[in-house]
């Protein structure tokens, strides 16, 4: 007999709040194991196809494991340390940025900045900030990021948790589903079967979209001579998954530098504005439609509110597990919306009986 319904709610409902309560306090301690789980569900479809193409499963994470640590090193050789750089150049060169501008707009509009005006004090407030910010902001990250600690995580943890994983998967979802209760496995399983198509189609899909138009935005702009192109390619591709905001904020970047760089020579700053038209014309009509299809039922909303409220919780694991966890409350919100609609509660008592 099962347990009765308050009863699972109260049990499941627990069995949330520990896990909440362990990703708030062991967030940074599981940031390599959740990103190792998402490489290993990521690339877990190559593994299946190459078996059936006759190889084993062990053989299939081996070459996966080999061509996947060779691009790592062609990348980390030959895209990262021109990141780094162009990264900490732009950041330190962002307040004489901004001070050029602000000289630009005194000398062309001087009644918009008149010594008292509030939009004089509100730049001079920017360009302070950013001047004792940039060296701040630029120390802190380095710290963080290129720490010994947490290279050593990311390097050596996250790739060594996606192979073990890409060589279990299909055991551990099999002992997965043999722990599921009896009397809900069904739904559990058709519920599951649901989650892993939208994550298939956002997560995979998008983040093909996102590397391919990272690589578009970042060449082009370099091949035109913008001096930031690769860092202002990489921010736009990365943001790429909220609909029309990976454009707008590389758009507006790589613009704003071009104007800076090519002032007068607007062909250049025209080359540069139409990179980011073609971009999103090319993503709007081609890619999305075919890499990440139109049944994803992830509003931009939605996704702005989960990146949020994950962030500000759990930090950068929350920033992580957000889309996935948001596509997840989106399927089990339109299975609870299709059951009340069958319900006696919406139907009401004459409901099905009605002709």
């Amino acid at each position: 007999m099962a347990l009765p319904v308050g009863t699972q709610f109260r049990y499941w409902g627990i069995a949330l709040v520990v896990l909440a309560v362990v990703f708030w306090y062991l967030g940074n301690v599981l940031l390599p194991f959740v990103i190792g789980g998402a490489i290993a569900y990521f690339i877990d479809p190559i593994a299946d196809r190459l078996e059936r193409w006759g190889l084993s499963r062990t053989a299939a994470t081996a070459l996966i494991t080999v061509l996947g640590i060779l691009l790592f090193v062609t990348v980390f050789l030959l895209v990262v340390p021109t990141l780094i750089t162009q990264t900490t150049e732009l950041i330190q060169i962002a307040p004489q940025i901004f001070r050029d501008a602000r000289d630009f707009l005194t000398e062309r509009y001087p009644d918009l900045l008149e010594p008292d005006s509030t939009l004089r004090n509100a730049l001079a407030t920017v360009d302070e900030t950013l001047k004792n910010a940039a060296t701040t902001i630029a120390g802190a990250a380095l710290g963080s990021a290129m720490s010994f600690v947490n290279m050593l995580m990311l390097v050596v943890i996250v790739p060594v948790v996606s192979v073990y994983l890409l060589l279990d998967w299909d055991r551990m979802i099999a002992n997965i589903d043999e722990l599921l209760p009896r009397d809900h496995a069904p739904v559990v399983r058709q519920l599951a079967s649901e989650i892993d198509r939208t994550l298939s189609s956002f997560v995979r899909g998008m983040g093909t979209v996102c590397l391919i138009l990272g690589i578009y935005y970042a060449g082009a702009l370099m091949l035109v001579g913008l001096q930031f192109g690769l860092v202002v390619g990489f921010v736009a591709g990365m943001v790429t998954f909220i609909p029309y905001l990976g454009a707008l904020i590389g758009g507006v970047l790589a613009i704003g530098l071009a104007l800076f760089q090519f002032w007068g020579e607007w062909t250049q700053v025209g080359l540069v504005a139409g990179i980011f038209i073609v971009g999103q014309v090319v993503e709007g009509n081609f890619l999305t439609p075919r890499l990440v299809g139109n049944s994803v039922g992830l509003h931009p909303v939605w996704l702005l509110l989960a990146l949020s409220v994950f962030g500000a919780l759990f930090g950068f694991v929350g920033l992580l597990i957000a889309v996935p966890v948001t596509a997840a409350l989106g399927v089990l919100a339109r299975f609870g919306v299709r059951q009340y609609l069958q319900s006696k509660l919406y139907t009401g008592l004459s409901g099905p009986d009605v002709d």
